[in-house]
């Protein structure tokens, strides 16, 4: 162990391990984030996510049996529109939280409450191929013409520190810094078919004011994930996925923390249309980590969108 690292209160390496972005929120597990719709449309959506789990640290930390519980509200809008020939869009999502962290420390319970807002995440997408610009009358003789088609895409996010936080709690909502995501995705889609695959890498802007007054900084994250969907005529659709995601190192006031993350993600969606512009989504999503410090937590989501 390095001067530096016996330097560091055990707090502070706590902290590290519990406010470090989880692997499940950098791999949402989205279906359909790539298809294809005419410019003009709007989608605003509400949803709720439950979810519960373990959390595994490092044993020298000497915690034991850390749970959480967590309840997330989600507001989002999506709209779609021309760059140049082809389609382009914007989502923006607005999550806030209620939840509990508990657990054994030196052998005591304890246990902490955060309610508030979490931080909302902007991004910017576009189909590069295969998703030409077309208005709501072109598009369904355009969709009959075109049974299989292939889209590529392109896609930056931003996530925006404007969660709750305050560096003198170990557990916070927000992160404090920025977080930039670039992707690339790919739709193939045949009949009611539809196969997707989509890359991020994740770069993170260094927390300055981390957790008594330290600077916390992350290497980059990458994530894969992929998706089948199958479509039953337009009321309703099916989805199946899975994700991996490696890297994202910490590192505290130059010294490197030695946890590189490894997570599998898996899950599924259901989506129906209760009336022309009404969906209602089903979702279930398993987080698992693959290795001895991590996160093996079950979500469950309920969502309503309106498109206009």
């Amino acid at each position: 162990m390095t001067a530096v690292r016996s330097a560091l209160p055990r707090a502070v390496r706590l902290a590290a391990g519990l406010c470090a972005p989880s692997l499940c929120a950098a791999q949402d597990l989205e279906p359909r984030r790539w298809t294809h719709l005419p410019v003009g449309t709007d989608v605003a959506g509400v949803g709720y996510v439950h979810t519960t789990g373990d959390l595994a640290f490092d044993p020298v930390l000497r915690i034991e049996d850390a749970e959480v519980e967590l309840h997330t509200g989600l507001f989002s809008y999506t709209r779609y529109f021309a760059l140049g020939s082809t389609t382009a869009r914007i989502d923006a999502v607005l999550p806030v939280h209620s939840g509990e962290w508990d657990g054994l420390v030196d052998g005591a319970p304890r246990a902490v409450d955060r309610d508030g807002l979490g931080d909302p995440t902007l991004r910017f997408s576009v189909n590069l191929v295969g998703a030409p610009a077309l208005s709501a009358a072109e598009f369904p003789a355009w969709r009959r013409e075109h049974g299989t088609v292939t889209t590529v895409g392109a896609a930056l996010l931003v996530r925006l520190p404007l969660g709750e936080y305050d560096d003198q709690k170990l557990i916070n909502l927000g992160q404090n810094r920025f977080v930039l995501g670039t992707q690339l995705g790919v739709l193939h889609t045949s009949g009611e078919w539809s196969f997707e695959l989509t890359g991020t890498a994740f770069l993170f802007e260094d927390n300055s004011e981390f957790f008594g007054g330290h600077e916390l900084e992350q290497d980059p994250l990458f994530a894969a994930q992929g998706h089948v969907v199958k479509t039953f005529g337009q009321d309703w659709w099916l989805s199946g996925g899975a994700a991996y995601g490696f890297g994202g190192e910490s590192t505290i006031d130059g010294d490197a923390k030695d946890d590189e993350r490894s997570t599998v993600v898996f899950g599924g969606s259901f989506g129906f249309r209760v009336a022309d512009a009404h969906s209602i989504r089903l979702a279930y999503a398993r987080v698992d980590t693959q290795t001895g410090v991590g996160e093996e937590t079950d979500s469950v989501f309920l969502g309503w969108s309106f498109r206009f």
